[in-house]
């Protein structure tokens, strides 16, 4: 056989460039597509079987001989030449190399424009169970630790100004619901992206892999595609999937904000634990958030993979163009970054501690309960707006004399305003300004706990649909 493994070239007098070999050849990144284009190969081979161009014998031998080859490449023990121009002609060639000159029948009625999407798409369907089951296990970690803080209290946060108690579980869960919607927006993704597109080929259609529906279904899909042109032609799921890992990272960089802060010396909220920090090269003090800030930018990148798929797709004529290869090394980015950062983010999480006496020193700092004072004076049959100048003439008097709310007589209370009685004493404990914001979704503790079970349920359903996908654990060829 010759070095010569291109799957085109029959009209060229002539042998490619140097320069265009190098431009021309995949990434090699791409060659991580190799077990779900076999996985494609599967179903395609079947396909020519029902055509009647391989018969049943020939039908045995494929599937035997990719069996083994997908075990080779699991192992690392093939490896791609330079001569192979992408993951088709190097799968293609092994496939004769062992087969003989049978092996070129897999070529019939399909080409590299439906394969690329459908590795793509069998790709992400199968990464999105393992992307989706880490941002599980880190919202699991938030859940961990809010069950620990159902009852301690901290400083909520507007403008990064104290505001008003809530406990810490409420916060730490207020990081975690995000986490669940974007699950739920993979889930929703995964929905839309079980359109199989092999069988489109080039652009119009098989003229043997005539039952792509069926074909969608060996390979774990629902259906497959309506239109061939679309099929090849169109990127929308893995811009779709694209803005999801985006969008989760952008989650996940808002929290890593907050745990940067929390963790400073100014806020004193946790510490970290040191198996999930670093240190200075010169300031030997230093026990630094780098899992925190290294996701805080990573999730830029994942973002400017995004924008950049986009902007490749968005003037392209349909239906196939090689511009659509950019569709690989953004999607392979976001999922490396994702699988990397997530589980480093959770042991962070689930290991740091929290300084419970000085988050709650910290909660009523400020005048935080200014708040709980206007509502008291609002239950009074006070009009909020009369009560809401109360409540803040407290506050400027109690400024003005280096007081705080427990320092304060009957008679200064009754100086600010004669409305200011004894009994608003009432509600200036931290307890009771929690427990006074009950309604659903509030930061009672009770309400809390509420959500954290209903949290956890929904948790555990995004678990089992993670462990539910077919695709690729297909039964093995008995003969193989």
């Amino acid at each position: 056989m010759t070095e010569n493994t291109k799957l085109w070239g029959g009209r060229f007098a002539g042998a490619s460039s140097p320069e265009l070999s190098r431009f021309s050849r995949s990434d090699p990144r791409y060659f991580a597509m190799a077990p779900y284009d076999l996985h494609g190969s599967r179903a395609h081979v079947r396909e020519l079987n029902r055509a009647g161009l391989i018969n049943d014998s020939e039908l045995g031998l494929f599937l035997a001989t990719i069996d083994h080859l997908a075990r080779d490449v699991s192992e690392g023990s093939v490896q791609p030449r330079e001569a192979d121009e992408d993951v088709h002609t190097f799968l293609e060639r092994l496939l004769i190399e062992r087969m003989g000159p049978v092996g070129g029948k897999i070529r019939a009625g399909r080409s590299r424009n439906d394969q690329a999407a459908n590795d793509l798409r069998l790709y992400m369907r199968d990464k999105v169970r393992t992307v989706s089951a880490l941002v599980v296990e880190l919202a699991q970690a938030l859940a961990s630790q809010a069950e620990n803080h159902l009852h301690t209290p901290v400083p909520g946060f507007t403008h990064l100004q104290s505001a008003q108690p809530v406990v810490f579980g409420h916060q730490l869960l207020a990081h975690a619901q995000p986490l669940l919607r974007d699950l739920q927006r993979f889930q929703d993704w995964d929905r839309r992206a079980a359109v199989s597109p092999l069988g489109a080929a080039a652009l119009a259609g098989s003229t043997f892999a005539l039952n792509p529906e069926i074909a969608a279904v060996d390979q774990g899909y629902e259906t497959s595609a309506e239109n061939s042109i679309d099929a090849v032609g169109s990127r929308d799921a893995a811009i779709e999937f694209l803005f999801v890992c985006s969008l989760t990272l952008i989650d996940i960089s808002r929290l890593c904000e907050e745990i940067i802060s929390w963790a400073s010396q100014q806020f004193r909220w946790i510490r970290m634990d040191d198996a999930y920090c670093t240190g200075s090269s010169i300031m030997p003090q230093k026990k630094n958030p780098d899992i925190a800030e290294l996701a805080r930018g990573k999730a830029g990148r994942v973002l400017g993979d995004l924008v950049g798929l986009m902007a490749a797709v968005k003037s392209l004529p349909l239906a196939y163009n090689r511009d659509l290869a950019e569709d690989k090394n953004a999607v392979l980015d976001a999922v490396d970054t994702l699988e990397v950062a997530l589980p480093a983010l959770s042991g962070l999480v689930r290991t740091f501690t929290v300084n419970v006496e000085e988050v709650t020193r910290q909660a009523t700092a400020g005048f935080t309960l200014a708040t709980e004072v206007a509502d008291w004076l609002a239950r009074q049959d006070i009009p909020f707006s009369e009560a809401h100048d109360i409540s803040g003439a407290l506050v400027r008097f109690c400024e003005a004399n280096g007081l705080d709310y427990g320092d304060l007589s009957d008679e200064q209370l009754a100086s600010v305003d004669p409305r200011l009685t004894p009994a608003v004493r009432s509600v200036l404990s931290i307890e009771a300004a929690l427990e006074a914001h009950s309604g659903f979704g509030g930061t009672a503790p009770h309400r809390v706990a509420e959500q954290l079970t209903r949290l956890r349920a929904r948790l555990d359903q995004v678990q089992s649909w993670t462990a539910d996908y077919q695709g690729l654990r297909v039964t093995p060829y008995a003969g193989s």
